[in-house]
């Protein structure tokens, strides 16, 4: 007989301790940095991930909207001006002006933090599943080894702000709650599982595919092992009414409802008709259509998209260059899951005898398989599986310490192997330091920027630094991490990589027609939700507007002729730090197609070296790659040429740019640029070397007619455009 209060009491020691097993080990990235300044900003660290900017520009926003509670054209007016996409109706944004508001701390440690002690709650619903498995040494060791997986770590550290902090919490609560209502067959689970599908879905819209995945397998089971079980039909009637498409009060209205008449035997004759109308509520408000569109981005995407009205442009997909959603190799796979190949393998197998011995384990099947998709699908659905497959190492740990002969061996010997799986993930946590999103010098030049710039201007920059523009800036940017479709980035690439000719009228145009497009969607919401209208990308609407019918065409009058631009209603400003010439070669990618057939152009040649040796007559720039001093040849690989010029640039003790240029050869269209103070050397052809981004943020060469520099440092420079 199980003493009821030593379990429960046992339950949360073992809870509290991998709770604080989980935040120690999160505090370590903290350690390592608290006294590095250049990765402080207001006194505190600042957050590693640029997605968390957008949750932390919605939270400063409410905060600021709340703190004198006006009506809501006064609120828009001072603290969230219209068309700036500040995510104000978010779950993260929300719940982090809650946390801010009632903590005493400031608002760079409650998003610095919070993402430490958010993510921890996920060794409750592990030590409460293994409860229900009665093996709570299993949920034990589980937990510690879930908490700090490299894949789980990675995206729920201290800094890394996201919505990860709660995106394998809230499933795993949803997957215990799925459980103890199979085996219990009590009516609180069934609130319970609508409850945190609602709380889910408000979090994490994109909840869908997961959600629907546990609804299939319960069908499954039901019609194959309990066919007979009302329980199981309630279960996933409320589950339905949960899931579907719509507003969240609406949804919650139905679920009570449901819930008052469920218990109520003279219902259970009309389970079958409203589990019928729950599916039908469930399609009927589009509840699949998400899901398919997950399926689409991830699963079955292409390096080039082409509408299918309009003119048919194509563009350049910007999932083909995000590292998280490309394929990875075992190995990483692995590592990321478990720690290490050998311990992924015996969780595998783990898992497998666990599915075995307690077949209700079965109901995590879909989180393993969204973890497995990551071959298919990207890195980031590796985090998935991270708490499953714990299951699986640690049940055989407690299955192998049972057969110890004394009980004091059997504790060892889980101390001992539970060591062993943690060591690897340990130490990837202690080697895992990575930067800020920005540095202080960066931030400095936003935060001086604030105070420059109107709060309804654009600054125009990549769209990885989307969000962190917005946030410590306070103004709008026209693509960022949410806003980054070919059609979006095909403009800002084209700015950044071409003649400051083409780049200043492209800018004007791209501002003004993406806040008319604002505009015309506010004036006609109801015809486009109706698909009556089509909202076609900014460029081909220039085109039309311009009287072509060839983008292609319509590009190539921004170079030489003086074409009429759009009124100027805001200002709009580059921001070029020095970091985005990591990024170059990407972002041609977005401009160098030819958008009326797909077809890539020729890449332009850009070559960075930061590894150059002087070999005495040469310099090796690279592997195969040499510079002969005395001659000014440029040597890669067998094929030696001329340069057309050598370029040398030196900040003064003043922070004065200064620029030596030598003109060697007229024909040859590479040149090199040795940046002193970066001991960075570019090569680069002659269309680079003209493009905005080498000219205004490399050489310093704006011209006059079209821009104006605003801030100049080395690590990022700010110019306003004059046109």
């Amino acid at each position: 007989m199980i003493d009821l209060n030593v379990e429960n009491r046992k339950t949360l020691i073992y809870i509290a301790i991998a709770f604080a097993f989980s935040v120690a080990m999160r505090l370590i990235w903290v350690y390592q940095f608290h006294d590095f300044a250049p990765f402080h900003f207001h006194d505190q660290l600042m957050i590693n991930t640029n997605d968390g900017y957008i949750w932390a520009e919605g939270a400063r926003d409410l905060l600021s909207g709340t703190s004198s509670n006006p009506g809501a054209k006064e609120y828009f007016d001072k603290f969230h001006q219209f068309n700036d996409l500040s995510p104000v109706t978010s779950a993260a944004s929300q719940l982090t002006a809650f946390f801010a508001k009632i903590l005493p701390f400031s608002f760079e440690s409650v998003i610095l933090f919070l993402p430490v002690f958010l993510s921890s709650l996920v060794v409750i619903p592990i030590i409460l599943i293994a409860k229900d498995l009665k093996n709570l040494e299993m949920g034990f060791v589980a937990a510690l080894l879930a908490s700090i997986a490299w894949s789980y770590y990675n995206r729920t550290m201290a800094g890394y702000y996201d919505t990860d902090m709660l995106n394998i919490v809230l499933p795993m609560f949803l997957l215990w709650s799925i459980i103890w209502a199979i085996d219990t067959n009590k009516n609180i689970y069934l609130i319970i599982t609508a409850v945190d599908i609602l709380i889910y879905r408000w979090w994490y819209p994109q909840s869908y595919s997961l959600e629907f995945s546990f609804f299939g397998l319960i069908l499954l089971y039901t019609l194959i092992f309990d066919r007979k079980n009302i329980f199981n039909y309630k279960l996933l009637a409320i589950m339905m009414f949960a899931m579907m498409n719509t507003d969240g009060f609406i949804r919650l209205g139905a679920i009570l409802v449901v819930f008052y008449i469920f218990p109520q035997k003279k219902f259970d004759k009309y389970i079958y008709y409203i589990l019928g109308l729950s599916i039908a509520a469930f399609f009927i408000t589009g509840g699949f259509s998400p899901i398919w569109a997950q399926l689409k981005g991830y699963v079955f995407r292409n390096s080039v998209s082409a509408a299918d009205q309009g003119l048919g442009l194509h563009f350049f997909t910007v999932m083909q260059t995000v590292r998280e959603a490309g394929k990875i190799p075992f190995e990483t796979f692995a590592n990321r899951i478990s720690g290490h190949p050998v311990t992924f393998v015996v969780s595998l197998l783990g898992y497998i005898y666990l599915l075995y011995k307690k077949p209700i384990m079965l109901f995590s099947l879909p989180l393993v398989g969204l973890g497995f998709l990551a071959y298919v699908g990207g890195l980031r659905f590796t985090i998935y599986a991270v708490p499953i497959l714990a299951f699986g190492i640690a049940f055989l740990i407690t299955e192998l310490s049972a057969k110890m002969p004394t009980t004091k061996l059997k504790y060892l010997s889980i101390i001992a192997f539970t060591l062993a799986i943690l060591y690897p993930n340990y130490k990837h946590i202690e080697a895992y330091k990575v930067p800020t999103v920005f540095n202080a010098n960066e931030v400095k030049v936003l935060d001086e920027l604030k105070h420059i710039a109107g709060r309804n201007d654009y600054v125009v920059s990549w769209w990885d630094y989307g969000y962190p523009i917005r946030y410590y800036a306070d103004v709008k940017t026209l693509a960022d991490g949410g806003k980054h479709s070919g059609s979006v980035n095909f403009p800002v690439s084209f700015m950044l990589t071409h003649t400051q000719e083409e780049a200043a009228k492209m800018a004007r145009l791209d501002v003004e027609y993406t806040e008319k497009t604002y505009d015309f969607i506010k004036m006609h919401k109801k015809e486009i939700a109706d698909k009556n209208l089509t909202i076609f990308p900014n460029i081909e609407q220039m085109t039309k507007d311009y009287g072509f019918h060839n983008t292609n065409k319509f590009l190539a009058t921004l170079k030489d002729t003086n074409i009429s631009l759009p009124r100027k209603t805001r200002d709009v400003y580059f921001y070029l730090p020095f970091r985005m010439v990591n990024i170059y070669p990407t972002m041609t990618l977005f401009s160098n197609i030819n958008l009326m057939n797909g077809h890539q152009g020729r890449q332009p040649f850009f070559y960075v070296s930061r590894s150059f040796k002087d070999m005495g007559t040469k310099i090796q720039l690279g592997q195969n790659i040499f510079l002969d001093k005395r001659t000014l040849n440029l040597t890669l690989g067998n094929k030696t040429m001329p340069i057309r010029r050598f370029v040398k640039t030196q900040y003064s003790k003043d922070m004065k740019l200064h620029k030596s240029v030598q003109l060697v050869n007229f024909t040859s269209d590479i040149s090199v640029i040795y940046m002193a103070n970066y001991n960075t050397m570019l090569i680069v052809d002659e269309k680079t070397y003209n493009s905005l981004y080498i000219q205004l943020m490399v050489l310093e060469n704006y011209d006059k007619n079209l821009f104006e520099p605003v801030i100049l440092t080395p690590d990022a420079k700010i110019y306003k455009l004059k046109v």
